[in-house]
């Protein structure tokens, strides 16, 4: 049987996958095209890749900066190679866009599922990173990171924690300083 085959569950070569696969059809597609990879750490890039773009995608708009700096945490965090991190960052953004609203909550439980805690805080750093990448930290992008975080059960205290590394690229702070200098 194949990789992509055994990954989406397909026995002896029906073209359906099982019912009980519990993966979304985004980290599907992602995990066929990765399919060099070992498969657990094809799905873990998998919804990592889409998560962060649900990130990049909650002001509407997955700007280059965004892009980029998604490609270099895949590269990074991921063990991917240049090229599988720009495939994977474009299925993850085409798909975010397509189908997010319905895949979200299902991606954030999958990567609960296989997640250790310190990759769950990794995901964190790195989706405010993404949120980062053109100089301000959209309070709409900061409210779905800390959507994220409760639907990964990271505690109100840990959220915050993370959030005050970022403190300098929030939107939020950086209008409050130019008001303070307007005075």
């Amino acid at each position: 049987m194949s990789f992509l085959n055994r990954v989406l569950g397909i026995a002896g070569g029906s073209s359906f996958p099982a019912r009980d696969s519990g993966e979304t059809a985004t980290v599907r597609k992602i995990v066929a095209e990765l399919e060099a990879l070992p498969a657990e750490q094809a799905r873990y890039v998998a919804t990592f890749a889409a998560i962060l773009a649900r990130v990049a995608y909650a002001d509407l708009a997955i700007s280059e900066e965004e892009t980029t700096r998604m490609e270099a945490i895949l590269e990074e965090v991921g063990g991917l190679s240049e090229s599988q991190a720009a495939l994977a960052v474009h299925i993850a953004k085409e798909r975010n866009v397509l189908f997010g609203g319905t895949e979200n909550f299902l991606l954030t439980r999958e990567f609960a599922a296989i997640a250790s805690r310190e990759q769950i805080e990794k995901l964190l750093h790195c989706a405010f990173a993404v949120a980062a990448a053109d100089g301000s930290i959209a309070v709409v992008e900061e409210e779905r990171i800390r959507q994220i975080a409760t639907e990964l059960k990271v505690s109100h205290r840990e959220y915050i924690d993370i959030r005050a590394r970022y403190s300098a690229q929030r939107e939020v702070m950086q209008q409050l300083r130019a008001q303070r200098q307007d005075q």
